[in-house]
């Protein structure tokens, strides 16, 4: 067994010094590479001699090292998109996390949520929790796109809470090709969201 582990593991850091620091990954990352025991070993092993970090169960990282820091946090979207999987999920942030990344709301919200046409996990990672909920082809039809993006961010504001400000801010955020999108996913937009998609697009 052992001289089959020091293969697997070779072939472990390797595939990890491959990447930049700051890469999130899981076993599942390396799983071509031998036993999902080895790999366990392999992982426990880097682990242990501090080359990655452990950050959940099943959830590691190369981190990057700031010298006056030390390491530093990986992104949300890194720790997402290692959860997604090698199965290519798609990815849509929702919630309070897609009005934050629109500028909408300055609260980073403690608790992510990502929409996916993968399978449901939830991962806590320090103080933040970071769900991937699984949801309808329809809520992902858009995913990774601006489109998305609007649309998630307006539908956790609500109707009632979305004013002119809010509209003023989208406005600032959006280039042509974004705008652009907006309309060729309006189908994809409750109704109220579809008029404020014609607003920013200049239809209205």
């Amino acid at each position: 067994m052992g001289k089959h582990t020091d293969s697997t593991d070779s072939k472990v850091i390797r595939r990890i010094h491959g990447h930049k620091r700051g890469w999130v990954f899981t076993p599942d990352s390396f799983k071509d590479l031998g036993t999902r025991r080895a790999i366990d070993l392999a992982l426990m092993r880097h682990r242990d001699d501090a080359t990655i970090r452990q950050l959940a169960r099943g959830l590691y990282d190369y981190p990057r090292i700031d010298k006056q820091l030390g390491p530093l946090q990986p992104s949300t979207d890194d720790i997402a998109k290692a959860l997604a999987g090698r199965d290519a999920a798609r990815l849509q942030p929702s919630g309070a996390y897609a009005a934050n990344l629109l500028g909408l709301s300055t609260q980073v919200p403690m608790k992510v949520v990502y929409l996916t046409d993968g399978r449901t996990r939830t991962v806590q990672v320090g103080k933040r929790q970071i769900v991937l909920k699984h949801t309808t082809p329809r809520n992902m039809a858009t995913a990774e796109k601006i489109s998305g993006l609007v649309i998630q961010a307006l539908r956790h504001l609500g109707r009632k809470n979305v004013d002119e400000q809010t509209i003023a801010q989208l406005d600032r955020r959006l280039d042509d090709d974004a705008r652009r999108q907006l309309m060729k996913d309006i189908r994809y937009a409750p109704a109220w969201i579809a008029d404020i998609f014609h607003g920013l697009a200049g239809n209205g």
